[in-house]
């Protein structure tokens, strides 16, 4: 067993293996944990790629974290898991990390923050990393994809509710007509179509009772519902847009699996493994 350095070094016993969950020092509401391959070399040279897993509405990151432990000891990869806690300025909310900006929050500059705090402290490939999220993590990974693509290795989006299309004649979130405006920033379809994409959702993915957008509501917009009725039809709908532009997408459909992020891991995991060979 490792022993634990003392409190004046650089890392603890706790920043090896499966990581304690550390406060975001940009912002200590939000947090994440690691894994950190067991034979992680201190003293070394070799450099780590990154993957980056996003968590659902449920908010299980440890477990997503949990679940890529086989793939980071295969491929020497550190896995960074967040936690963006719900009921953040609004007591009870649950969605304002999947559409990126929520009130003067923006969750795509809270991860990168996340990523350069990691890389202070290990030799990770932080420069470009990978990236997946299902469901709400979903809704993150293909909303920042638009935003950062010169900053992911591969994007894997896993069954996102409500999908914001390739779409510029439609505004934000629906499309990304104005996405400048909100963000500060247009796509850059060039850099997207550098990136790995890969799009994933199970074969009985088919209630809509989560998913079917309001008049009224929070995220109401004309046009909410119109990629489709179901996760499958609008992940779907999110890749058509993707190859109207171009854009190369590695579309799972995983048999027999509902709504369930840990049951299409398996192509994820294999997906992930291709674009850390395709990098070398």
């Amino acid at each position: 067993m490792r022993k634990t350095p003392g409190h004046g070094t650089k890392l603890s016993y706790y920043g090896f293996g499966r990581t304690t969950m550390f406060a975001c020092q940009a912002d200590q509401r939000f947090s994440y944990c690691l894994y950190v391959p067991e034979g992680y070399d201190e003293a070394g040279e070799q450099t780590y790629p990154l993957a980056v897993v996003v968590h659902g509405t449920n908010r299980t990151a440890q477990e997503y974290r949990d679940a890529f432990v086989g793939f980071a000891e295969a491929h020497q990869c550190i896995v960074l898991a967040p936690l963006f806690p719900a009921g953040i300025i609004e007591p009870g909310e649950l969605s304002s990390y999947k559409f990126i900006a929520f009130h003067d929050i923006r969750f795509d500059r809270l991860l990168l923050a996340m990523v350069d705090e990691v890389a202070a402290l290990y030799r990770v490939e932080a420069e470009r990393f990978l990236l997946h999220g299902f469901s709400g993590g979903g809704h993150f990974a293909h909303r920042f994809f638009y935003l950062h693509p010169e900053r992911l290795r591969g994007v894997s989006i896993g069954a996102p509710g409500l999908v914001t299309l390739l779409d510029r004649e439609r505004d934000w979130w629906v499309g990304v007509r104005d996405l400048e405006r909100v963000f500060g920033k247009a796509p850059d379809e060039d850099a997207m179509r550098a990136v790995p994409v890969q799009m994933v959702v199970g074969g009985e993915d088919t209630d809509t009772w989560e998913i079917t957008v309001e008049p009224g509501g929070r995220y109401w917009m004309d046009g909410a519902n119109d990629a489709g009725r179901t996760r499958l039809d609008r992940l779907r709908s999110l890749r058509e847009s993707f190859e109207r532009a171009g854009i190369a997408v590695r579309h799972d459909v995983v048999p027999g699996v509902g709504h369930n992020g840990y049951a299409v891991l398996d192509p994820v995991r294999a997906f992930f493994a291709e674009c850390l060979g395709a990098s070398g």
